[in-house]
């Protein structure tokens, strides 16, 4: 039995190698500089059956701590917030994406990561927890546009924004006044972005919304649970929209058009990969000059990025 605790535990400690080369988290998180950095992470770690520090997954505030003491820690962000009831990011994953996405920008550069404030990105559903804008710039020192059609999310990341004086002059939060448009009214006339990235809701309606929660609430706390707390989850327009991911990505594909002249890839997270056939398809339809998929991994949960561009390029 000690052989076999001793198992888990070493397999605890291993490198998280299917997170990306680059990232900061491919580590068990270091606790002890954790609460050095963020003090009142410490009232909620706890030992966990693999006798190493964690936190209680199933606790919100818990989870909102330790995204506090990761931002100041790795990304040195010293003041972040949002307001309750908001999607509360999984910061390994969102830093995951746009090492992702930077890989892509590298290929065009003649294979180095471009870094500095003349990249310009986009993030399209920013959220009150403003993840992307802010480890965009933290981790390449791009510049970014956030925009939401929710007008308290908007106000909460503009708030991160101004909190730290070394985002303000390389965030920009706009409000989308258009439900169902991505990219009018966000994008201006000759302004132009490297990159656009999107986490969209996934679920096609609140109840699947729901059961996905209380899913995931159930395989945290290895006990069925029926009822997901209130403020675990996301807002509804966070989580649902009709038609799920594929008619959100679907209409996202077709806006995209408009703005080819404006934008060099266009991306998406995708949770669900038999979703991918579905907008293979609408590629095809719209013939984008390149698109493709990248797989990406965090525990034990799979997602991918589609990408796609309208611009052409000299294959060497």
């Amino acid at each position: 039995m000690k052989q076999k605790t001793n198992q888990i535990v070493a397999k605890f400690k291993e490198e998280k190698t299917n997170l990306h080369p680059r990232s900061l988290h491919r580590m068990a998180y270091d606790f002890d500089k954790l609460i050095q950095n963020m003090p009142s992470l410490k009232t909620f770690v706890v030992i966990n059956d693999y006798e190493q520090q964690s936190i209680d997954f199933f606790n919100p505030n818990a989870v909102i701590q330790l995204n506090k003491a990761l931002l100041k820690t790795y990304y040195q962000i010293n003041e972040w917030s949002m307001p309750a009831n908001y999607l509360c990011p999984p910061i390994p994953g969102r830093a995951d994406y746009i090492h992702y996405v930077a890989d892509l920008l590298a290929v065009d550069n003649n294979g180095k990561v471009p870094i500095g404030e003349h990249v310009k990105c986009l993030d399209i559903g920013t959220g009150a927890n403003c993840i992307y804008p802010l480890l965009a710039h933290q981790i390449y020192g791009w510049s970014v546009v956030g925009s939401d059609i929710d007008p308290l999310a908007i106000n909460s990341a503009r708030k991160i924004v101004n909190n730290n004086l070394n985002l303000k002059d390389f965030i920009a939060i706009r409000k989308q006044p258009q439900v169902n448009s991505y990219f009018k009214n966000i994008i201006q006339p000759k302004e132009f972005f490297d990159v656009v990235v999107c986490n969209p809701p996934f679920h096609s309606s609140l109840k699947e919304a729901q059961d996905g929660t209380i899913r995931k609430l159930s395989h945290l706390k290895k006990t069925k649970i029926t009822t997901p707390i209130l403020n675990f989850g996301g807002k509804n327009h966070e989580l649902w929209c009709e038609g799920g991911e594929t008619q959100f990505v679907k209409k996202m594909i077709e806006e995209s058009v408009a703005y080819k002249s404006q934008v060099n890839w266009f991306s998406c997270l995708i949770s669900k990969e038999k979703n991918l056939n579905f907008i293979y398809q609408n590629f095809k339809k719209l013939e984008p000059i390149e698109f493709k998929t990248i797989e990406m991994g965090q525990g034990n949960k799979k997602s991918r990025i589609v990408a796609w561009s309208f611009t052409k390029r000299n294959n060497k």
